[in-house]
């Protein structure tokens, strides 16, 4: 089967954070590329199982039955290699929501929290807004690609650390950590009595030359302090349907993660929620793969276009994500400078580098994942305003 994913949907009048949220406060003329979900549609299989639900016309509560738990089951041990039980599976609707009751469980007010910078920050704000100490440990750009400082680590971890947030593969800067760098984090981890929550949402977009690891098949004492949370809201543009998978092999640990969703009210899956999962997870494959050579493709454009057109950008390869971590100080190192030349001037919508806290200021972050002809606009329109042209 053969998928037109350069067909442009509008996505004006969906209440679209992305789009209606933009026009709402910029214009409609703007083209967005930012916010972290895509403009393609979500497989076909998938959008007929939920008008197939949306007939049914009751929408009372749902839970998560057997086929949910061996459709996550059966997509872990396909996608990564990893083996689960399934009573280790917790239904979660997002993981900044998993991530802000384990920060509220498992650390108390004034516990440090590690993560490394830059980062998405949701993740890092479940932190603080509940009364937690941030602890941003910066990664080191080198030969043009970002690494951990293991000594700053250790050196931060030595002063107290309960918690360490890892987003694997890296949001905004696209890396795949290797095993050698998940070995070592976890080796601190175990040596300083650290928790590991390990965002992997972005694990299903793992480019040619990398593989994704997840941090708890490193050996049992490492799952054992460790939460991994999972979702098909990237894979599948599921974001709005609102069901994550948080994996916990540690029954201690889960009870009282289940618990801290109790308190916290969480409980039963939107109605369309587990059957766009199941259908996702169990017959999709083809879309997918689909999918992936079309965003390879789009981020090799992406990377062209701007090797031609704005030379003095420095786009970092990702390894992994659907998105690009660009360096544009060599345009300004003052955000209100890319500010008034992408955003007033080329009227394109990106993620500014601040949005990212520590080490982001001078860099944008760009989603590749649309259609061909909404990307080709975009950077067509950036290029027309670019200040260094010659």
């Amino acid at each position: 089967m053969t998928y037109n994913f350069d067909k442009v949907v509008s996505r004006y009048g969906t209440n679209s954070a992305k789009w209606d949220g933009m026009a709402q406060s910029m214009g409609n003329d703007m083209i967005a590329l930012s916010v972290a979900d895509m403009d393609l549609p979500a497989p076909p299989m998938v959008v007929d199982k939920v008008a197939e639900a949306a007939r049914h016309g009751i929408y009372g509560y749902t839970d998560p039955f057997p086929p949910y738990f061996e459709a996550v089951r059966a997509w872990l041990d396909k996608a990564y290699d990893w083996q689960v039980e399934p009573d280790w599976i917790v239904f979660c609707p997002r993981i900044v929501q998993a991530v802000s009751v384990i920060v509220q469980k498992f650390a108390e007010a004034g516990d440090r929290i590690l993560v490394h910078t830059p980062v998405y920050q949701p993740v890092a704000k479940a932190v603080t807004l509940n009364g937690r100490i941030l602890v941003e440990s910066p990664l080191v750009l080198a030969d043009g690609r970002y690494e951990i400082d293991f000594d700053d680590m250790e050196r931060r971890m030595q002063e107290g650390i309960k918690i360490v947030l890892l987003i694997s593969p890296h949001n905004p800067v696209g890396r795949v950590w290797t095993r050698e760098e998940l070995e070592r984090m976890a080796e601190l981890c175990i040596r300083y009595d650290a928790l590991i929550v390990s965002d992997d949402i972005h694990a299903d977009f793992i480019h040619e030359g990398h593989e994704h690891t997840v941090i708890a098949k490193l050996s049992e004492e490492v799952a054992n302090r460790s939460i991994i949370c999972t979702s098909p809201g990237k894979t599948f543009n599921l974001a709005s349907l609102e069901i994550a998978n948080i994996v916990i092999p540690n029954a201690a640990l889960r009870e009282q993660f289940q618990q801290g969703l109790l308190q916290a009210g969480i409980h039963n899956p939107t109605f369309f929620a587990v059957p766009a999962l199941e259908i996702a997870y169990t017959s999709c494959d083809e879309w997918l793969t689909a999918l992936r050579a079309y965003i390879k493709d789009n981020i090799a454009y992406a990377q062209s276009f701007i090797a031609d057109h704005m030379p003095e950008l420095n786009v970092i390869d990702p390894e992994g994500t659907y998105l690009l971590w660009i360096d544009c100080k060599a345009v300004s190192r003052h955000e209100k400078d890319l500010v008034e030349w992408i955003q007033e001037k080329a009227r394109v919508s990106v993620s500014f580098g601040s949005s990212f806290g520590p080490g982001g200021e001078g860099y944008i972050r760009v989603n590749v994942a649309a259609p061909r002809p909404v990307l080709q606009e975009g950077l067509k329109r950036l290029a027309a305003a670019y200040p260094l042209k010659r």
